[in-house]
């Protein structure tokens, strides 16, 4: 049994008296308060949460976007410096071991930010799918700290920590999934526009020595912008709103990218013999048995993950993730189903423990913010 890994931020969350829950074999905060007003505050306001449980693996070197392009699903190396990448990395039989960010920082350097749980599991791979390549694989996980504030106020709280104008208009002018290297709060920050709630926001990057300083300098920056500290629970919620995946609910090693939906983040252009390349050749032209897909309660109790999705009395699927969703007042889940009831607009049932009602499929994302 591993001991429970704390965060450098650990004792920021004990003196804000947050909950704590295990992830990924992280001590992390789920909640300070209220999970409905941290959700709210980021979807109105700005919310703050440490996400420094996250992985951090460098990889420099001539033949960095090579190395990449064989471990990872996606197109690594035609990525423009300063631009991120969503992909995914695969077994040999092309399932699904996480899936992950790719910031490309300078020609020859990238970073890699895979889900907590995964982290040492993707390090490794990369290491060792490296192997004879010109190129160093760091992991830095370990001495990284992560923190993002989300939502409408996102910009101008990070804009307040700048200490010039240039630094300003770095910040206003950073697209979504890009990055740029800045100094905040007189801190040395990798600053991207990422995010994983469907609001607006930044992920600051930062040596775990500097993270308690950033963070109560964000606190301060915040005070007048409505931020909130916001935990896990809340994450999941928006990113649920969002119809973002989660690795371990949506995403598994017995999930193929045809599976989730996510065909186009695989590069079969690509020259490199990517690892599950073979596999998913395979299993292009066929139909996946089942297909994810976004469900709308049309009662008030929501689904699930591992609930039973029904269509006549006949067994069809699963719930993968579900909860009410806070702002839009139904309630809102993921889940696999039979491709037959895929399409939007069929009406099925959810076994909420020996009493079914009744759900819809719907596009995703359940939400979207206003532009």
């Amino acid at each position: 049994m591993t001991d429970i890994k704390h965060t450098a931020l650990h004792e920021k969350h004990a003196e804000l008296n947050a909950s704590f829950t295990d992830f990924g074999g992280w001590d992390m905060p789920l909640k300070y308060g209220s999970e409905l007003a941290e959700h709210k505050a980021v979807r109105s306001t700005a919310g703050l949460f440490d996400l420094s449980h996250m992985g951090e693996v460098y990889l420099t070197g001539p033949e960095a976007g090579k190395a990449l392009n064989i471990a990872l699903a996606g197109n690594i190396s035609i990525m423009k410096v300063g631009k991120a990448k969503y992909s995914l990395i695969l077994n040999e039989d092309g399932k699904i071991i996480d899936d992950l960010i790719v910031y490309r920082l300078e020609d020859e350097k990238f970073l890699v930010v895979p889900n907590a749980g995964n982290a040492p599991v993707v390090a490794a791979a990369l290491a060792e799918r490296a192997a004879g390549l010109d190129v160093v694989v760091d992991d830095a996980s370990a001495r990284t700290s992560l923190i993002a504030v989300q939502g409408p106020n996102a910009e101008a709280i990070v804009k307040e920590l700048a200490a010039d104008e240039a630094t300003a208009t770095a910040v206003e002018e950073l697209k979504y999934y890009a990055a740029v290297p800045v100094v905040l709060g007189g801190i040395d920050v990798l600053l991207a526009r990422t995010g994983y709630t469907g609001e607006d926001g930044f992920e600051l990057i930062i040596a775990n020595e500097d993270a308690a300083y950033l963070w109560d300098k964000v606190v301060a920056a915040g005070a007048d912008h409505e931020l909130v500290p916001c935990g896990l629970a809340a994450r999941d919620s928006l990113r649920l709103e969002a119809g973002m995946p989660l690795y371990g609910n949506e995403l598994s090693l017995e999930r193929t990218p045809f599976d989730a939906g996510f065909g186009p983040v695989v590069s079969f252009k690509k020259e490199e013999n990517f690892v599950g390349r073979e596999a998913l050749e395979a299993l292009r032209e066929q139909t996946p048995a089942r297909k994810l897909v976004g469900l709308k309660g049309l009662g008030k109790r929501a689904g699930r993950g591992g609930y039973a999705i029904v269509k006549d009395g006949v067994t069809i699927g699963e719930i993968t993730s579900g909860q009410p969703s806070p702002t839009l007042g139904y309630p809102v889940g993921l889940g696999y189903v039979d491709v037959a009831y895929a399409e939007v607009g069929t009406e099925l049932e959810v076994d909420l423990r020996g009493k079914t009602l009744p759900f819809v499929v719907v596009e995703l994302p359940f939400y979207t913010r206003a532009k």
